[in-house]
């Protein structure tokens, strides 16, 4: 048996699965295409997360869209953070071109544009299904968490939501948060220490600060009613495919504290509303997070254990979850360890520290005859990513050099006509595209404080002030009197050059004044 088919083989011997599979693709050696070396994706591990890497234009959110498209036409709804715009092109057939005949070409494949059942959402007021949740939905902990607070500040948060909680006070948006706050650090001090002890003016505001920069970033969007549904993510559309929400986040690329503070509630939501599952023959949901780096890197220790402990419990639901980045590094090793697919598209080594990365990329995948793993990172092609994955037996598949298809719908973004069509079409729109401000804490604090000035009783025995004649009100001008101890000191001065005691002043002189 010569080399190539060993390696068919051993393909083949990896890559065939007993439940429902996406293929993605075939495998290749020494830069030829093999068609019968197919790769595919078994759906009953794909709650096990997995990686898309790889540099810029090397094709990795292709493969995002690729995989969503397979999982929809397998009944799987999908998630797809759209960080770049054109992930929204899912909706619609794509379109022949050479490139893509050529492919399909080496993969003995028949290429079929197809549209896919789609919902655009949005954070922002971007055109989309509003996404938005309460601060009550947040809690306690959480809110510590996504803004930063120390263990004592943490508590004081505790201290208002129970308050909050007690004295029936909605906590819904952010102005909500505020106006409690500035009332437990003024006028409800007294009120708060009686039954819950002192709280500290200076940690009060800390937090005030902490939630204003996230006001800045955008947070006042999200945080209100009414809150969005987890249970929408999972709908299956009428022709029985899976629908794909993709999230139209390509506006705030500088607001990661926003993106983080998102991602966190919604996994931190999907966890508690879903039942256990256990094993599945395919997952209730898939998400792809695009630019990953954009949740890790301004996250704070007690943010990163939180999303690293979502994330090892959340796949006991059935839900996978699908980090795309440029650096494999930017995921942090806790959250790597735990990812069951890796695709990884090229990398180029223009510096020391770049070799350096390729280098450990390399060492994360299994060993083979068939590559020399370093070298071939740095010289694959667009469309191409070497492939590995834990197969039903949680066993690592051989390394495979692979073909990727193409995504079956457009691989652009979409018009602004065609983005408001679908959004006139959806069957959620309207259920969330309403601005709702109900009754809350900012509403009941407001209405207390007034009552309480309107029903304050003045100072016994004080009496008003009788209004000013024209005469007094000349006189006590605070200009008025400035000119008047003005041209005072002029008269004087010139007194005192009369009797000869001009000049410097003599001490018993300054005495008379």
């Amino acid at each position: 048996m010569d080399n190539k088919e060993t390696f068919i083989q051993a393909i083949k011997t990896g890559y065939t699965f007993k439940g429902e599979t996406i293929k993605i693709g075939a495998a290749m050696l020494d830069g030829e295409v093999i068609p019968e070396a197919e790769i595919y994706l078994p759906l009953s591990t794909m709650n096990r997360h997995g990686l898309v890497a790889g540099a810029t234009g090397g094709g990795k959110t292709k493969s995002f869209q690729m995989i969503a498209e397979g999982l929809s036409d397998a009944s799987v709804p999908c998630l797809l953070m759209d960080i770049k715009g054109d992930l929204s092109g899912i909706a619609e057939a794509g379109t022949v071109n050479d490139k893509i005949t050529s492919r399909y070409q080496k993969l003995q494949m028949d290429y079929k544009p197809s549209t896919f059942p789609a919902e655009l959402l949005t954070l922002s007021n971007q055109k989309g299904v509003r996404l938005r949740a309460t601060v009550s939905e947040f809690g306690p902990i959480l809110m510590s968490k996504i803004l930063g607070l120390n263990d004592t500040q943490g508590g004081v948060v505790a201290m208002i939501f129970k308050y909050c909680d007690d004295n029936k006070l909605p906590l819904l948006d952010l102005k909500d948060f505020i106006k409690v706050l500035q009332y437990v650090g003024n006028e409800g001090r007294a009120e708060l220490q009686a039954s819950y002890g002192n709280i500290s003016t200076t940690s009060t505001g800390t937090i005030l600060r902490k939630v204003i920069e996230l006001q800045q970033q955008g947070a006042d969007l999200f945080f209100g009613e009414k809150s969005f549904e987890v249970e929408d993510l999972m709908r299956i559309n009428d022709d029985g495919r899976g629908m794909i929400s993709v999230l139209r986040v390509n506006d705030i690329q500088d607001k990661p504290k926003l993106f983080s503070t998102f991602m966190l509630q919604m996994l931190a939501e999907l966890y508690s509303v879903c039942p256990e599952v256990g094993d599945v023959d395919k997952p209730k949901l898939i998400i792809f997070i695009d630019e990953a780096h954009l949740i890790f890197e301004e996250a704070s220790k007690a943010l990163l254990d939180e999303i690293n402990t979502v994330i090892k419990l959340i796949r006991s639901k059935g839900i996978g979850i699908y980090f795309c980045t440029q650096n494999p590094m930017d995921v942090p090793s806790s959250v790597l360890g735990q990812l069951g697919l890796k695709i990884q598209h090229s990398l180029r080594a223009f510096t020391a520290a770049d070799r350096q990365v390729i280098k450990q990329t390399a060492q994360n995948y299994p060993e083979t005859t068939f590559y020399k793993t370093a070298d071939l990172i740095t010289q694959l092609g667009i469309g191409e990513a070497l492939v590995t994955l834990l197969n039903e037996k949680g066993i690592p598949t051989p390394l495979a050099h692979t073909m990727m298809c193409t995504p079956r719908s457009r691989m652009d973004v979409l018009t602004e006509n065609e983005i408001e069509t679908i959004v006139d079409h959806s069957k959620i729109a309207a259920k969330y595209n309403q601005v709702i401000d109900s009754n809350s804490a900012y509403e009941m604090l407001n209405a207390k404080l007034e009552t309480a000035a309107a029903i304050t009783p003045s100072r016994p025995g004080k009496t008003a002030k009788p209004e000013e004649s024209t005469l007094e009100k000349v006189v006590n001008n605070t200009v008025v009197k400035s000119m008047m101890r003005t041209a005072g000191n002029t008269i004087v001065r010139s007194l005192l050059g009369s009797l000869g005691l001009g000049g410097r002043t003599s001490k018993s002189t300054k005495s008379w004044f």
